[in-house]
């Protein structure tokens, strides 16, 4: 019998000790026997490095000392994985909670084809478990434009059962076969948090490789509902990182000009007139700064909009 994968799980954590703790417990309950959990704590001060090595002593944390972001601590733990001879790494949000087979039905579909290079599943709403947050993800190159499939519906199965192809899956919940990792390298540094997948993805689809949605495989995200406006933290590495993955993906000068010449000013003109958009008014600076940022080529970590308890950053 061929042994299975091993398979190492990266969990990025600042500051949400208590939710890491979840997720760790719910990799426990995973049926697939070889799991190697990373987790990379990023400088926290609630006590979470402590916290994790007494309650999950076989995984192994790392301390960052700083805070790296998601994307750096998630390819310091990708580095681990490729010391300890991983054949996948599983990158998760520390706020999701995995179903027992989630793994197991990502490596089965992972390992049906040499030319897959990135599975991802269904993840759901963690308090609404049967409300989708991403069922994969679509790219419109025209309008630059970037948006989960299936967002808000209930899960009825419209997804099928067998896993289907798509522009890119969440970094939430993202299995990257190390190979193909070792082939078109690490996530881009400069995205910080947010976008870094999806620019991942692209790369990886432009490498020759599939990227798949397994819609029997089950993870629970605790995000707000998508009709919520984001902390300001979120939405100005939404916003600034946006054009910078246009950028790198040479997306062209159509969908940039689209995204900094007419949508985003209409959307500050909307705050700003319509009555119905006032709750977005407060992040009118933000996207100003995050703008400006972008055209200043300053990219990486915005560390004066940091709260403590950011699950990405």
């Amino acid at each position: 019998m061929t042994e299975l994968p091993i398979v190492a799980v990266v969990v990025v954590n600042w500051n949400r000790r208590d939710d890491t703790l979840a997720c760790l417990a719910s990799l426990q309950r995973s049926d697939y026997p070889r799991l190697d959990v990373i987790v990379v704590d990023n400088g926290s001060s609630d006590g979470s490095a402590a916290a994790i090595r007494a309650g999950f002593p076989r995984a192994t944390t790392l301390e960052a000392g700083d805070n790296l972001g998601f994307v750096e601590g998630c390819n310091r733990g990708i580095d681990a994985a490729r010391r300890r001879s991983a054949a996948y790494a599983l990158l998760l949000n520390n706020d999701t909670e995995i179903a027992p087979d989630c793994v197991r039905l990502l490596v089965e579909a992972a390992e049906s084809s040499p030319e897959i290079g990135v599975v991802g599943p269904t993840i759901c709403y963690c308090d609404r478990p049967q409300i989708v947050w991403s069922a994969g993800g679509t790219i419109d190159w025209h309008h630059g434009r970037t948006r989960m499939l299936g967002l808000d519906q209930r899960d009825e199965g419209q997804f099928g059962q067998l896993s289907r192809p798509v522009d890119f899956v969440s970094g939430c919940a993202l299995l990257a076969k190390m190979n193909v990792v070792n082939h078109v390298g690490p996530l881009d540094r400069r995205f910080f948090a947010y976008y870094e997948e999806t620019e991942w993805c692209v790369r990886i689809k432009r490498a020759g490789f599939t990227i798949l949605h397994v819609p029997r495989a089950k993870v629970w995200h605790k995000t707000p509902p998508a009709s919520a406006p984001p902390s300001f933290l979120v939405h100005y590495y939404m916003t600034r990182n946006r054009l910078l993955f246009l950028a790198v993906s040479g997306a062209g000068l159509r969908p940039r000009l689209y995204t900094l010449a007419f949508e985003y000013p209409r959307t500050l003109a909307s705050w700003t007139l319509r009555r119905r958009w006032r709750g977005w008014r407060a992040h009118r600076a933000v996207t100003i700064r995050a703008v400006r940022d972008y055209l200043a080529g300053r990219f990486g970590r915005a560390a004066w909009l940091e709260p403590r308890g950011s699950s990405q950053c």
